[in-house]
């Protein structure tokens, strides 16, 4: 069965880094895809790469991670504008971050119109 896990940026804005990695690794470790409302910053996404390398072993192979910004472009100056400071006063990230386990997880593909998240075959995973 594939569990998606949504969690809204209010869940975690508050969260130190540590915290928030926690959170997200041990959902992961569920065999959970993580949903993340807004991205992660720079320096928390390479803060989780780096505690997953520390905890790969024979069961736990790593994770899969993307981010997504919201694409603003085709909206008018004035509601653009509108977004950005509703989003800096309200400490929200725009965008999308999803999260898989490896062995769940094989590809995450984006590009401007969609998000594909493609999985390994499950009879594949049991051996």
């Amino acid at each position: 069965m594939l569990t998606l896990q949504y969690i809204p940026h209010h869940d975690i804005e508050f969260l130190s880094t540590d915290d928030k990695i926690k959170k997200i690794l041990r959902s992961v470790k569920e065999d959970k895809i993580i949903l993340i409302e807004g991205k992660l910053a720079p320096n928390e996404e390479s803060e989780l790469i780096r505690k997953t390398m520390e905890q790969i072993d024979k069961k736990f192979k790593g994770i899969e991670i993307c981010g997504v910004d919201y694409e603003l472009k085709n909206l008018p100056f004035f509601d653009k504008i509108k977004r950005q400071i509703a989003n800096v006063l309200l400490k929200k990230k725009a965008g999308i971050t999803i999260i898989g386990p490896a062995t769940i997880v094989k590809e995450i593909k984006r590009d401007p119109n969609k998000i594909e998240l493609l999985t390994q075959d499950r009879k594949k995973r049991r051996n």
